[in-house]
């Protein structure tokens, strides 16, 4: 990645990341300690927590008690996630503004070196998952939390189903190829990534995971935070046409739990962990 595209890539995602702290990190930190607990990470352990956002994997892994170092390209991201650990008093967090193509580390440094909905979003995957790799130690392991396939998250097809009743001519992101969080959905290609990378051992296992959004607005905001592509995707969509978009999803919402504002959506991922 060239330092224009950093630069591009650090200010595009320090732009949701007050939303993505306030909306989409409380959401997914259930689903990092279940990711956790399959690599059994215990006190004492040096764990690298590689494009972390604002700490939805960082601080449940400092709860148990590992020393975690942190990395993300936005230095507002970095900033928030501190400021997390600080509302914790974990004094065991470090962040640490950084590219995951060009990890800052000697190689065999880390026991676990871990990404939740991180790494599968760099332009380049590969070199992503191998510079993870060099920094695990000897018999370390590496765990990566992607999403599974796109008709399997239920939030965002709620979403993009709201807006093509609403807005004329809308089709959504491309499809062929998949938005860059979809490109491991495939178990089997997830599976021969990580090999590929240079782990051994490698199992990777489909979890579906349970989101409850508390209204329309909720599930709007989550998808604008969750990734610049969101607002790219209404960038030339009318007020009006947004405000009827939202009361679309209130409905749909409403007819998936009976009739309450809230309702809980599923959402596939794919957990994948291997041995140095």
């Amino acid at each position: 990645m060239s330092t224009t595209q950093r630069e591009r890539a650090a200010e595009a995602w320090d732009g949701v990341a007050a939303g993505y702290d306030e909306v989409v990190t409380p959401m997914i930190l259930p689903l990092a300690e279940e990711a956790l607990d399959r690599v059994g990470l215990r006190p004492g352990l040096r764990l690298l927590d590689v494009a972390a956002g604002t700490g939805a994997l960082s601080i449940p892994a400092a709860r148990l008690g590992a020393q975690v170092v942190a990395t993300d390209i936005s230095p507002a991201m970095i900033e928030r996630l501190q400021a997390r650990a600080r509302a914790e008093g974990l004094a065991n967090v470090e962040g640490r503004v950084m590219d995951a193509h060009a990890l800052e580390f000697d190689d065999d440094t880390f026991d676990v070196v871990a990404s939740q909905a991180g790494v599968s979003l760099i332009p380049d995957l590969g070199l992503g998952l191998r510079e993870m790799v060099r920094a695990a130690k000897p018999g370390g392991r590496v765990l990566v939390v992607a999403f599974g396939p796109p008709q399997r998250a239920e939030f965002l097809g709620f979403f993009l189903a709201a807006l093509k009743a609403t807005v004329p001519g809308f089709t959504g992101p491309p499809s062929d190829p998949p938005p860059p969080q979809f490109q491991v959905a495939d178990p089997g290609t997830f599976s021969k990534r990580l090999v590929e990378a240079g782990l051994k051992d490698v199992s990777v296992e489909p979890l579906t995971f349970g989101m409850t959004f508390r209204s329309a607005k909720h599930l709007w905001d989550l998808v604008l935070s969750s990734n610049p592509m969101g607002r790219a995707l209404i960038a030339d969509v009318t007020d009006g046409q947004r405000a009827e978009a939202r009361r679309v999803l209130d409905g749909m919402l409403r007819e998936r739990s009976g009739g309450e504002a809230a309702a809980t959506l599923n959402a596939d991922f794919n957990i994948g962990i291997g041995t140095r």
